[in-house]
């Protein structure tokens, strides 16, 4: 596959890597762009893991509760300067009501159903609806429903719309817990956990990890030298280290005074209530951001 300059800087911008470094990752996996991240993971050329899946889009994220029920959306935007616009928020929030009610469990089903503020629509009419009086394209990006059976439900939205996250507790509602819930919620925001605890891991990922520290370790003279079983406990300990960052009870607690204690030993510290689920939606997570070549376009239509 022949390797352009346009994929050469698209992986450069998600992985930090040189541009030599990043035209020979493309070659070794015939232009597959996933592929050629891990490879640059792997060789330790990349280490920035988090830019392979860098905000691109616009939009706002919104999130309802209602006692036990509560839903939170994603709604895209073209640009920043209508997901700032008043009709587009009253519109988000409008999205986040629909799924708070919603029966559908996907996309497809969501848009054919009837829209909550004037059922002689559907979801999809009103949503192209909007696109004509906004003028801008838009898209219901994603929605997911939390539920609290035995506990309470608390959400947080964070820079005014560009991350929401919705937080299910297990326990008595209360001051103290509903306080603790919210630390936790923002803790959910500023830190991006992947799961609740190492229980929920998911074992493809943690393979793949896994995988990725062995090649680094194969690709790195000094270490490569050592013995397996010298080599098979740096394994183990990066990936100690890795559980810590993406597991959310072992994170360090933001606001810990003494900076060691872990969100588990804060929520052991208020007693009576445990997580049972969160979701944390960002806003543009994992798009591409459109390229606006404003001066291209003007000559495009004087041609």
């Amino acid at each position: 596959m022949a390797i352009t300059a346009a994929m050469v800087k698209e992986l450069r911008e998600m992985t930090g890597a040189g541009m030599m470094d990043c035209k020979k990752a493309l070659g070794e996996t015939d232009g597959n762009m996933d592929e050629a991240v891990k490879y640059l993971r792997e060789k330790g050329i990349s280490k920035a893991e988090k830019k392979a899946t860098r905000i691109a889009a616009e939009g706002l994220c919104s999130a309802v509760v209602d006692g036990k029920n509560a839903a939170v959306v994603e709604v895209n935007s073209e640009t920043d300067f209508v997901a700032k616009n008043d009709t587009f928020k009253e519109y988000v929030d409008q999205v986040a009501a629909q799924a708070l009610a919603t029966t559908a469990s996907n996309m497809d089903e969501f848009m054919a159903e009837a829209w909550k503020a004037d059922s002689s629509k559907s979801v999809k009419d009103a949503l192209t609806d909007k696109i004509a009086v906004i003028g801008e394209n838009l898209k219901i990006r994603r929605f997911e429903k939390v539920e609290a059976k035995d506990g309470f439900v608390v959400s947080y939205i964070h820079g005014g719309g560009r991350i929401a996250v919705l937080l299910s507790m297990k326990g008595e509602e209360n001051d103290a817990t509903k306080e603790a819930a919210m630390n936790v919620a923002m803790q959910i925001a500023a830190m991006s956990p992947k799961y609740v605890s190492q229980a929920d891991v998911d074992q493809d990922y943690l393979k793949s990890e896994e995988d990725i520290i062995r090649e680094q370790i194969a690709n790195d003279p000094a270490e490569a030298a050592k013995p397996d079983k010298v080599k098979e406990g740096m394994i183990k300990g990066r990936i100690s280290k890795l559980m810590k960052e993406v597991c959310l009870l072992d994170q360090v607690y933001v606001k810990a005074e003494d900076g060691k204690q872990s969100v588990s030993k804060y929520l052991d510290s208020v007693g009576g209530i445990s997580i049972e689920k969160f979701v944390r939606f960002e806003t543009g997570e994992g798009l591409e951001k459109k390229e606006e070549d404003f001066a291209a376009e003007v000559a495009a239509q004087l041609g």
